[in-house]
């Protein structure tokens, strides 16, 4: 998965399992972690955080909340030791349960006990680190037929906070207002808030309102809208939020009740479930039942500059070979290096991966950066057809 979204320069975040967390407060056990999972695939892929578990306070295992901050500061360690600190981000996103209050927002606090033992020396490494605090709100959950409008960014009455007098007139700047208001009271205002999470489904169970196509879509749409818009919310004014639309596909084969199996924008077989206004005129709205990825024609040589892309001296070959495989997996064409094929023979490794790796750069504009394919590709201005 990593990998698919290498040259794109689509931001990727990896995440670690919460039953590794334990482990990871070791730092060889980080290092090796990172040899794995991160250090392959970057700079190709555009890795920019890794989250150290999902929701942990929620869980509460004592276990994985003693290591957490622990976890993430050698986490930390551990990338600056290969030079990827910079590039890279620690962090690790929390559900709405950690506060104790949120209503109205200026109240919101942090449960006592995990605000000073654990939130507290978690946020101080996030400023430490110039890292955000992230959080998952989901007005679904909050809503009630009376609330509904208010939770979907409809026209409502609003909802007024005493104490700072101040209307709010959607419930996800509520939430995030309160847990701005919780980092406050410890003195962290200044850690940057990102929304790691947030959606709602198109179908649920009959008890649960709100839950078809058209109040998914206006969500997320008015969603959008929102974050972007630089209106900020009451008490975070003027600013926009990196947000994260929970999930691209609905998770067919997930437990609980008909709602968790239905957050996506799309059905497994890639069909859209209704339109938020991301589908490109293009975009197909069915899987065609043959030849599903089309082909890209690509010429092999470059028709402005002269530059190609070829392997590095000394690549190793099976490094090589996930090249070829990479490219032509995307649907590029490489029947020039199928038996019998223009560009079949030398019959190599070597010899084929520059032919593919060659057409991937040129399809994508001749960056240099689409020649890098985890360090083995080089940009010459020599021919490599002769």
């Amino acid at each position: 998965m990593i990998r698919a979204f290498a040259h794109t320069g689509i931001a990727v975040t990896v995440t670690v399992p919460n039953d590794q967390i334990p482990y990871l407060t070791k730092l060889n056990f980080a290092e090796q972690w990172l040899k794995n999972n991160i250090q392959p695939y970057t700079p190709a892929t555009n890795i920019v955080r890794i989250f150290v578990g999902n929701e942990i306070l929620s869980t509460a295992s004592k276990l994985l909340i003693a290591s957490l901050v622990p976890a993430m500061q050698t986490l930390h360690t551990a990338l600056v030791g290969v030079s990827l600190d910079r590039r890279i981000q620690v962090s690790t996103p929390h559900s709405l349960g950690i506060l104790s209050s949120s209503s109205p927002p200026s109240s919101g606090k942090f449960h006592q006990g995990y605000d000073i033992h654990v939130l507290k020396p978690l946020l101080s490494f996030l400023r430490a680190t110039k890292s955000p605090f992230l959080i998952n709100p989901y007005p679904f959950f909050g809503c009630s037929p009376e609330t509904l409008d208010y939770a979907l960014f409809r026209p409502n009455s609003g909802v007024f906070d005493e104490n700072t007098k101040i209307v709010y007139t959607n419930m996800l700047d509520g939430q995030l207002d309160a847990v701005f208001s919780a980092m406050k009271l410890l003195g962290f205002d200044d850690v940057e808030i990102v929304i790691a999470e947030t959606g709602w489904p198109s179908k649920g169970d009959s008890s649960q309102v709100g839950v078809d196509s058209q109040s998914a879509a206006d969500y997320n749409m008015n969603l959008m809208r929102h974050v972007t818009s630089g209106n900020g919310t009451p008490l975070m004014p003027n600013r926009t939020f990196e947000t994260y639309i929970f999930a691209l596909f609905n998770e067919d084969l997930k437990q609980g009740p008909t709602c968790e199996r239905n957050f996506g924008l799309f059905h497994p077989n890639m069909t859209p479930v209704y339109d938020v206004g991301i589908l490109r005129s293009t975009a197909r709205s069915s899987i065609p039942t043959s030849n599903p990825t089309p082909k890209v024609e690509t010429p092999q040589r470059a028709p402005e500059g002269k530059r190609w892309c070829v392997p590095k001296t000394g690549a190793d070959i099976e490094a090589l070979q996930r090249n070829i495989d990479y490219v032509c997996g995307m649907g590029f064409n490489c029947e020039a290096i199928q038996e019998g094929g223009s560009c079949f023979l030398p019959n190599t490794v070597r010899a084929h991966a520059a032919y593919a790796m060659n057409v991937y750069y040129q399809a994508m504009g001749r960056h240099d950066y689409a020649c890098d394919f985890i360090q083995t590709g080089a940009v010459t201005d020599l021919d490599p057809s002769t």
